[in-house]
């Protein structure tokens, strides 16, 4: 096994035991998002607050939000992997076209 092999297994051993560890440690606890948390302190601070502005589409439950936030995450990956890689293999067949 090559020493990139062994790094790339203890860096995604890790990522796993990062993902993980808060699910074990942590029980009871609910896992929400900044928007909720953002909700509750503005109507804590101003109770008189009106939102000014409306979500144009509201997902029917939690899992629907939860698939189009995974969703939106692979494909902004994907773009940005696309982009990477098209720039990194632009600079190494620009090279070889030099030679």
């Amino acid at each position: 096994m090559t020493k990139n092999a062994k790094i790339v297994i203890a860096l995604l051993f890790l990522v796993v035991v990062i993902a993980v560890t808060p699910l074990l440690l942590i029980h009871d606890s609910e896992f929400g998002g900044a928007d909720g948390a953002a909700e509750e302190i503005i109507t804590a601070i101003n109770p008189n607050y009106v939102a000014w502005a409306d979500p144009i589409l509201e997902p029917p439950g939690g899992e629907t939000e939860s698939l189009l936030f995974c969703l939106q995450a692979g494909l902004g990956a994907s773009v940005f992997g696309f982009g990477f890689g098209y720039l990194v293999a632009r600079k190494k067949y620009k090279k070889k076209d030099d030679n």
